[in-house]
């Protein structure tokens, strides 16, 4: 009697592999043999997209100098930070919202007193942001309040940091208009984000309780956390007129004063003022000579 044999089984066969790139296929080196098109491939693969357009340049300048390998990698890795450096400040100073033409080039710092000057010189340094600690501006309308605050901000710029200059009164509808919405934490952790807000015209705001209520959130999550320059004509003891109840108003002049710097500028005059009266005077020269002469054209 014959044994009975098994069907033979059917041989598996291990799966076709697919041209699917896998995860790391994108740091495999490019070989197309063409040497120059391939380091350009390769260097903006590595998301450093400046180092290879100047590459090339660079090598050439290397060789002519007679620069080591080193010297020349050091080339090209200061040129890619400058680069990535112009890069950010140029998108933190278009998000920041900061007037372009109020900086230090524009403003007369030769109008103010020894002290301010000196408090300013200190503030442009930028160790304030790191302490969180605050700047207010005060001083009567028209003494370049807002303007020394955009200057701040676009020096803060420079040194790396984010900005956000606002209006108090915009800043307070944005604010309530997350509490509507259920937001408002979202918000405000938002604004977080910023190294320093710029808050111009808080003298300016007459609140209900609604934008009481927010305003107030607003420099209570700051506080010891993140710096705010403030800009306003109210001295402190009329800050009631922002605040309307006294221990909300006790309470967020506290905040804002501990640990901050205060620019006094109530003893200037206008400087809009100023312009205007120079301009009518320069105006009125001619007509005072002509007077004095006693001679027209």
């Amino acid at each position: 009697m014959r044994a009975s044999v098994p069907p033979a089984k059917k041989e598996s066969r291990a799966p076709t592999p697919t041209a699917t790139a896998g995860p790391l296929d994108w740091l495999s080196p490019v070989t197309t043999g063409n040497r120059h098109e391939d380091l350009q491939a390769m260097l903006r693969r590595l998301n450093v997209s400046h180092m290879a357009e100047i590459f090339a340049d660079t090598a050439l300048q290397a060789t002519k100098a007679g620069w080591s390998h080193e010297a020349f990698l050091y080339e090209l890795a200061t040129q890619e930070c400058v680069f990535r450096s112009q890069r950010r400040i140029e998108r933190n100073r278009r998000a920041s919202h900061l007037p372009r033409e109020k900086t230090f080039q524009t403003l007369q710092l030769d109008r103010l007193s020894p002290t301010l000057q000196l408090q300013i010189e200190r503030l442009r340094t930028g160790q304030f942001v790191e302490e969180a600690s605050n700047v207010v501006a005060v001083g009567r309308p028209g003494v370049g309040k807002s303007h020394l605050a955009a200057a701040l901000g676009h020096e803060l710029i420079l040194l790396g940091y984010t900005v956000l200059w606002i209006t108090t009164a915009a800043l307070v509808q944005r604010l309530l208009a997350a509490k509507r919405d259920l937001r408002l934490p979202r918000e405000l952790a938002k604004l977080d984000q910023v190294a320093c807000l710029i808050l111009d015209d808080i003298g300016y705001v007459q609140q209900d309780r609604d934008e009481m209520e927010v305003l107030f959130t607003l420099l209570a999550e700051r506080y010891e956390h993140r710096s705010v320059i403030l800009t306003t004509n109210l001295v402190f003891s009329e800050w009631n007129r922002i605040f309307k109840d006294p221990m909300t108003t006790m309470a967020a002049v506290d905040r804002v004063v501990h640990h901050s710097v205060i620019l006094d500028l109530m003893a200037l005059d206008s400087y809009r003022a100023h312009q205007a009266q120079e301009a009518h005077d320069h105006q009125t020269e001619p007509e005072n000579l002509i007077v004095a002469t006693g001679k027209s054209s």
